[in-house]
């Protein structure tokens, strides 16, 4: 048990047993951490944060990644992003257990019949329609 007495005299606490324990631990920890590393390894995570930062800055200097950011964060897209990653996996697995289209005009007639065929084509024209209105804008102010 640390005395006041010898606090106050000595001006630093002393450390108790287990506190001088866990410093020893600690002292082990990183001298084998030290000795796991190998000059190579060391290379290979310096680089690895290098070329890490480098690609932060370009990614952080990136006007159209920053608002792409911000459109991705409105509730509206995440509901987009959430189905958009439902479907990808429902599609994944239907086009596992189905047999390979045969061609045709037939089967073209048949797949255009489908309602999502439409909903599809429909959502498509849509982010056409919107990305080149934004683009053509982008282009006239010169941004």
């Amino acid at each position: 048990m640390v005395n006041e007495a010898d606090e106050t005299s000595q001006g630093v606490p002393a450390l108790d047993e287990a506190a001088v324990n866990d410093l020893v631990e600690m002292i082990h920890f990183l001298a084998s951490a030290k000795d796991a590393m190998s000059d190579d390894m060391v290379t290979r995570i310096a680089n690895t944060a290098s070329e890490s930062m480098t690609l932060l800055d370009r990614l952080l200097r990136n006007e159209g990644l920053r608002r792409l950011l911000q459109v991705l964060d409105r509730p509206e897209s995440q509901f987009l992003l959430v189905s958009l990653a439902d479907a990808i996996g429902k599609m994944s697995r239907e086009l596992a257990t189905i047999p390979p289209a045969q061609g045709g005009i037939s089967g073209i007639w048949r797949v255009a019949r489908e309602p999502g065929t439409q909903e599809g084509l429909r959502a498509l024209s849509m982010l056409g329609k919107y990305w080149n209105e934004a683009l053509r804008d982008l282009h006239r102010r010169g941004s």
